[in-house]
């Protein structure tokens, strides 16, 4: 009888993926609140002293961070935390529902975000090239 597999063999890789595509995601997202592009899209730039202005900042480090898996757990946790304040301090107020207050994106970033933070980059991260032990063997 053949074994089967608990863990899914490509998980990491499904992780990458998950992680590549939610940081590049999250770096355009800081993108439009801090230069306006693409032209047209919502809340267009906003003034660096703002509320939204340092948020633009922290959306377009931390997902230059994780997108390539650098400093993932740490990048990861800062924005799952940016995006529950984010969720609380702007959409929550207006409804209970998050369908109706456009809250959805805020709630699924943050989730993602804690996610990655609790489980680490998957394959392909720089995170994991500077655990590697025969990179470590090179640099001692």
């Amino acid at each position: 009888m053949p074994q089967l597999r608990t863990t899914g063999h490509l998980t990491p890789y499904a992780l990458t993926a998950l992680r590549m595509m939610t940081g590049v995601l999250f770096l355009c997202h800081g993108l439009v609140k801090l230069t306006g592009f693409p032209e047209g899209a919502q809340p267009g730039v906003q003034p660096l002293a703002s509320l939204l202005g340092i948020s633009a900042v922290i959306e377009i480090t931390t997902g230059a961070l994780v997108a390539p898996g650098l400093l993932t757990r740490p990048a990861a946790f800062i924005a799952s935390g940016m995006m529950a304040v984010a969720y609380f301090l702007f959409h929550a107020p207006t409804s209970f529902y998050p369908v109706l207050n456009g809250g959805e994106p805020a709630i699924l970033f943050s989730f993602i975000f804690l996610l990655l933070s609790a489980s680490g980059p998957g394959a392909f991260a720089v995170d994991s090239l500077a655990a590697s032990p025969t990179l470590r063997r090179v640099a001692a």
